[in-house]
């Protein structure tokens, strides 16, 4: 019964440092990177960079409680590091391996893919070593999600295309605004309403779904429904409002990415994006993805 427990509690405490409930949104964002840069869905090599991936997310969020562990022992000592499920040393050692797995895989698909891999990774611990009072770490966050199209662009296309790059931005945008109005006291305030401004960029860089068809303008209206309520959240603050519409806000990424692939006619992928949306609402519910 105790070693049960022991294994029990272990697992959750992985679960836990990991943020897996994000997952889908790392998944979803490779499949329209690849889609949006030319490349295919049926493409075998896809589910390396998915793995690949997912390695990077998962490595990043161990290191970034690894180097939170003062300030979570503070501010946050549920989370596993302050509350002793788990050592320190044992955290960093999880998540430097598991980028570096990452970036094994790559090595597998081309010489491109790994260079940008490389540079996910130093964006990655860039981002964890510094982003506690760093005005621009919601740029570094960002970044770390636009290079993961950009992974799946060159690990499958081989090039960067301009709608691709265009996404890109898009969706560094979108993440980056996501922190910004999170960090914001109130945002009833003119001069504090500008990270709505890029919240509301992948609808812009995404409208000529609305030319694509029902479900496609359906997807892109579940994605404006999604970012209008989390503003009003945010805007209001009711009690817990701002956990809920960031919690909301981060399942609402593949929705971005849905309106991407719908933007070039894949409405079935588009449809598997969207399930990558309320799947992660769903695990969130159990899993706190922040």
């Amino acid at each position: 019964m105790t070693s049960m427990t022991s294994r029990t509690t272990s697992w959750t405490t992985l679960l836990k440092l990991g943020r897996v409930s994000n997952l889908p949104t790392i998944w979803t964002n490779t499949l329209a990177g690849t889609l949006v840069a030319g490349g295919s869905w049926q493409d075998a090599r896809i589910a390396i960079v998915i793995v690949a991936i997912s390695l990077f997310y998962e490595g990043g969020m161990f290191l970034n409680d690894y180097f939170d562990r003062d300030i979570d022992a503070r501010e946050r000592p549920e989370r596993p590091i302050p509350s002793f499920e788990i050592a320190p040393s044992t955290v960093a050692a999880i998540g430097s391996s598991l980028i570096a797995a990452g970036l094994v895989l790559l090595t597998f698909l081309s010489l491109q893919a790994l260079g940008v891999g490389l540079l996910l990774a130093a964006f990655i611990v860039a981002y964890d070593r510094h982003h506690k009072g760093n005005p621009f770490a919601p740029l570094l966050m960002g970044m770390c999600r636009a290079l993961v199209y950009a992974i799946a662009a060159m690990a499958l296309v081989g090039a960067l295309s301009g709608p691709l790059l265009i996404a890109a931005l898009a969706l560094l945008a979108y993440v980056a605004g996501i922190s910004y109005a999170a960090w914001q006291e109130r945002l009833d305030r003119p001069g504090n309403l500008w990270p709505l401004a890029l919240l509301v960029v992948p609808l812009l860089a995404a409208a000529s779904t609305l030319q694509q068809g029902p479900i496609p303008i359906a997807i892109y209206l579940c994605l404006a429904g999604a970012v209008g309520w989390a503003i009003y959240l945010l805007m209001t603050r009711p009690p817990g409002g701002v956990p809920r519409a960031v919690g909301l806000l981060i399942a609402a990424v593949s929705l971005v990415d849905a309106a991407f692939i719908a933007s070039i006619g894949a409405t079935g992928p588009a449809l598997v994006a969207v399930a990558g949306f309320f799947a992660t609402l769903g695990l969130q519910r159990y899993i706190s993805g922040t």
